[in-house]
């Protein structure tokens, strides 16, 4: 009996992703500190991280729920526990609700009602405009689709102070930019899963080379995007430490990518998932760095 009531458990948790909330989490956390000038109220920050939990898992687990058919179809996602049927459709869609109703509840009464909103407005972009109107539409799904997964950005800012403003934008602004770089070396991974479920994730669509091209636009612009919070927090050396070198390092993957591409190399061979991984490592350093400068600030001559 304690057996199963582990695995209903474990397949609930699985319906929300959790490696994608940790992700978000990264982004949430540390804006805090930035929009305080310190260290936050431990309180603020707990209810904080729990609420944007919630509300990432509400939105992780409708997508679930929409997606269940083309997860059916991709080797990746075919142990998903809709797919296997260890979770009924109906469960998920009333887990998946109730679980941004009490996100929206809990910020609201426990934050603020702008975290609030900002919460519900994640989860209606990421179900709603990413899942239903482009996943299956647009090669570009991921791009706009992304929106979604900047808000943890503001919503961390607006719990400190209740409002938004430009060091906060920016940051979002580097999120959506670093999402396809991000995301599409994982669809060239996986294009063959894609391309069998009907999704027209760019790399089913387009050849490596042109995918590659479009790494490197969008991981230039969003290293440029970072140096950009520099003179807008203001920023010091620690904060702009960070930026230079894990940009350096994500530009030299993304180019590295595309010099493979035009070489013709393929599969694992192409290394997509080498960049797919270091995207992760950057946005943890740079976000590291945006906590710890604020809390030992060294400013720049300028």
């Amino acid at each position: 009996m304690d057996r199963g009531w582990r695995q209903v458990l474990g397949d609930y948790v699985a319906l929300t992703k959790p490696r994608i909330i940790e992700l978000l989490l990264v982004t949430t956390f540390p804006v805090m500190f930035l929009a305080e000038g310190g260290i936050p109220s431990l309180w603020l920050m707990v209810a904080t991280l729990v609420g944007g939990t919630l509300a990432a898992a509400s939105a992780n687990t409708l997508n679930c729920y929409l997606d269940r058919d083309i997860d059916a179809q991709m080797h990746r996602t075919e142990n998903r526990p809709l797919v296997t049927g260890a979770i009924t459709p109906r469960a998920a869609l009333i887990f998946g609700t109730v679980l941004g109703v009490i996100s929206t509840l809990w910020l609201g009464l426990l934050v603020n009602w702008l975290s609030a909103w900002l919460g519900l407005g994640a989860i209606v972009l990421y179900v709603g405009f990413y899942t239903i109107l482009l996943k299956r539409r647009t090669s570009q799904n991921i791009v706009w689709g992304g929106v979604a997964g900047c808000m943890p950005v503001l919503i961390g800012w607006s719990a400190v102070t209740n409002s938004l403003a430009w060091p906060a934008l920016v940051l979002f602004m580097v999120i959506f930019f670093w999402t396809p770089p991000h995301y599409w070396p994982l669809s060239m991974r996986f294009k063959d899963d894609y391309a069998a479920a009907g999704v027209p994730m760019l790399p089913v669509v387009a050849q490596d080379v042109a995918v590659a091209r479009q790494i490197v636009v969008y991981s230039w612009l969003t290293v440029a995007t970072s140096l950009a919070l520099i003179p807008v927090a203001p920023m010091g050396w620690i904060y702009t430490g960070a930026a230079l070198l894990s940009g350096a390092v994500l530009l030299v993957e993304a180019h590295r990518l595309l010099v493979k591409a035009r070489a013709g190399e393929t599969g694992s061979r192409l290394g997509a998932m080498r960049l797919f991984h270091f995207s992760i490592s950057y946005l943890t350093l740079l976000f590291l760095g945006v906590a710890v400068d604020p809390l030992l600030f060294l400013a720049l001559p300028f």
